[in-house]
């Protein structure tokens, strides 16, 4: 296994649960690839790298079942899952009830129950079919009602709420795609998240997303594991001899590392495999709480800056078409305001972030900072520190993400199913034994861990012929 990312560490722990050998090999000296916490500016500060928040890891079919508070990870749920501030000095509040949620959109309640409902009630059902490769699903019908909206461009599917509040939360989330609003499919993930908040939450693991990494390498080593890490492979010849290979890293590395084992019309459809924008991250040291507007904001994990739908999805469009944006779509976690590991006393850490063109090294604190002052005047005076992150930076901390590609590659309709090259059996190469399990296969990016298992178990049946009526691990 080359890469301890999520998807690395999912497809180790699926494959070692079989009781095959399996060792990992991690270029950085910690574990964890978008799971890394670190002491960024100050001891004792504990800032997540990359991932803070997870809602899909909390309810990923395979990590859900793996003993990993057995291991030492904790979640904690903030009491709101997302806020939104607009210009009036308000809030929009997703609550994890969704009755409370109808009732806080007013007038958009019923069209916001409509959508989210079914999903949250069958949360448990749908995930096992969109969080996989294209197949036959699980649950043909309830995919098929989550299909009819999630098909939609978030531009068209905003046109059911009539106030710009539910349309403003609304695209809050579909920007978490990294994708102009107006694309096709682009209601997915608003939908995907939005239902989340209700089933599950919106939670982050105590002492940061090392956290996860972390339990995830302590259940693989119970079974026996091996893991080594400042072991950077540039070739698979440098790897022990083995019945399968599987790699947690992206096309192009892939071509750069085992490409004297691929075919050339194999190569030549990896070079085609497109990459996404990117992003220019703040950590934050602040000598107290960001002082929204509305003080139900302290009480959500994240919030989405940006002002109205039409808004975000006018800097979206321009940050898609390589423009940077003065009031751009900002990202925030605020860790510290629900878990008190994350300082030495009584300060606090922000984490934002907000789209950049791939491979823009401008440095963009300046617009982020604009627009959390835009909705919590006087946050400029909180800051003590702060730690900056262009796209070269995300590169060089994590192999993947090129151009600060957090994602593996875009996420649209024409390159989800078929990342990187293959409709069928995507985790598969042309070469025996080599597999690819990163977010560049399908379900694509996020803590999920899902693109590991489904390659794993593919492994498992191709290499090891072991089909599912003979696994013995109870996680299918």
């Amino acid at each position: 296994m080359v890469g301890s990312g999520p998807n690395g560490l999912a497809a180790a722990i699926r494959l070692a649960e079989q009781g095959l050998s399996v060792k990992v090999f991690e270029a950085s000296d910690t574990i964890g690839g978008g799971m890394r916490t670190k002491e960024l500016m100050q001891p004792g500060f504990r800032h997540d790298v990359c991932s803070a928040i997870h809602p899909l890891a909390a309810s990923s079919p395979y990590l859900k079942h793996l003993p990993l508070e057995k291991h030492g990870l904790e979640w904690i749920t903030p009491e709101f899952p997302v806020a939104h501030p607009m210009d009036d000095g308000t809030a929009v509040v997703m609550h994890h009830n969704i009755s409370q949620t109808v009732e806080e959109l007013g007038v958009d309640g019923s069209s916001y129950r409509s959508a989210m409902e079914p999903i949250a009630d069958n949360w448990d059902t749908l995930t096992s079919d969109f969080l996989g490769p294209l197949r036959f699903p699980k649950h043909p019908i309830d995919l098929a009602l989550f299909g009819l909206k999630a098909l939609q461009p978030a531009s068209l599917f905003q046109r059911r709420f009539k106030d710009e509040r539910a349309k403003a939360l609304f695209a809050g989330l579909v920007a978490h795609s990294i994708l102009p609003l107006n694309a096709i499919s682009t209601s997915a993930i608003g939908l995907v998240l939005g239902a989340a908040g209700h089933a599950v939450g919106w939670p982050m693991p105590k002492g940061g997303s090392q956290s996860i990494a972390e339990a995830m390498a302590g259940y693989f080593k119970s079974l026996g594991g091996e893991i080594e890490t400042g072991s950077e492979i540039t070739s698979v010849e440098q790897l022990p001899p083995s019945r399968a290979m599987l790699m947690d890293i992206t096309p192009r590395q892939l071509i750069q590392i085992a490409g004297d084992r691929l075919p050339g019309s194999y190569i030549n459809r990896l070079k085609k495999y497109r990459y996404g924008s990117g992003v220019f991250k703040v950590d934050y040291i602040l000598s107290e709480p960001v002082p929204w507007n509305d003080p139900r904001c302290q009480r959500a994990g994240t919030i989405h800056l940006g002002g109205t739908f039409d808004e975000i999805a006018a800097g979206e469009k321009m940050m898609d078409s390589g423009q940077h944006v003065e009031k751009p779509y900002v990202l925030i976690a605020q860790q510290s305001n629900f878990d008190d590991t994350r300082t030495p006393d009584n300060r606090h850490t922000l984490w934002a972030y907000c789209h950049v063109p791939n491979g823009s090294t401008r440095d963009m604190t300046t617009e982020i900072e604009n627009q959390i002052e835009r909705f919590a005047p006087g946050f400029i005076d909180t800051i003590e520190q702060r730690h900056t992150m262009n796209t070269d930076q995300f590169h060089e901390y994590n192999a993947n993400y090129f151009g600060g590609d957090i994602n593996g590659g875009r996420q649209d309709i024409w390159q989800l199913f078929t990342r990187p090259v293959h409709l069928i059996h995507p985790y598969a190469t042309p070469a025996k034994g080599l597999y690819l399990c990163s977010s560049s296969t399908p379900p694509g990016g996020g803590v999920h861990g899902m693109c590991g298992y489904h390659a794993a178990t593919l492994a498992l049946r191709k290499e090891f012929g072991l089909n599912k009526k003979s696994l013995t691990s109870g996680n299918d």
